[in-house]
């Protein structure tokens, strides 16, 4: 089930650059027009670079702090099949998510709001920031924009959590990541064409339901290993 968590959020950030595009694009247009002249190499690949390597790291660190407390969780697993059930679950939110993502139902942006009250002590320190002059302060504000209220990356955290240790929580979050990365890096270039792009409705609508594919072939996984080996599977279950 990991390695399937690994390739279907991979998947899953490729997939939602429309939401990127929508939530995060902006705020790219935004630095990106605040950046200096650019470098002799005639480009500001290394303000995208290194906005988007803080980025990744911010979310490698969350994943990991998921899955060790998805590893905690684990200490149950004798009474009951909780990594099972917390794959359920992340796959139920890639459900929620691709229904979001294609236009269908909105409850990802309810998780969005639980998230900005911490968003709320990141930013002024990430408004502090602000113009960004060298590459080492792009790093630091992509670090503090990684914490962004994101229903996309709260979805996938339930992932990073269902893994059941921080290593594998952390490997997830660096996969979503590295699947974002195009669209973030083409946003800084391209913006105004890949945003005609993406408000398409039949490119959200099939972005949105091949993301739900991949949580309904992640419920039919669970459950036929339900089936298999019952709820207990082969733990032993307490008197």
């Amino acid at each position: 089930m990991a390695d399937f968590s690994i390739i279907a959020v991979f998947f899953v950030g490729l997939l939602g650059g429309v939401h990127c595009i929508g939530m995060c694009g902006s705020i790219v247009g935004i630095l990106t027009a605040q950046l200096p002249k650019p470098t002799s190499s005639g480009t500001h690949w290394p303000f995208h670079l290194a906005y988007n390597g803080g980025r990744l790291t911010s979310y490698m660190a969350a994943g990991a702090l998921a899955g060790a407390v998805g590893q905690a969780g684990l200490l149950l697993r004798d009474a009951v099949p909780v990594q099972h059930l917390l794959f359920m679950l992340s796959s139920l939110m890639l459900v929620a998510l691709g229904l979001y993502l294609a236009g269908i139902w909105g409850m990802v942006r309810r998780i969005e709001r639980v998230g900005s009250v911490l968003w709320r002590r990141i930013q002024p320190l990430a408004q502090g920031l602000l113009p960004v002059t060298t590459p080492a302060r792009a790093l630091l504000l992509g670090a503090l924009w990684g914490w962004l209220p994101c229903g996309l990356v709260y979805s996938v955290l339930v992932s990073a959590l269902a893994s059941g240790n921080a290593q594998s929580g952390a490997l997830i979050m660096l996969a979503f990541g590295l699947g974002t990365l195009p669209n973030l890096l083409a946003i800084g270039l391209f913006w105004e064409n890949i945003r005609r792009w993406t408000q398409s409705p039949r490119v959200r609508m099939a972005a949105g339901l091949l993301v739900a594919g991949f949580g309904v072939y992640g419920l039919i996984k669970v459950g036929y290993t339900f089936y298999l080996h019952g709820w207990t599977g082969s733990c032993h279950v307490p008197t």
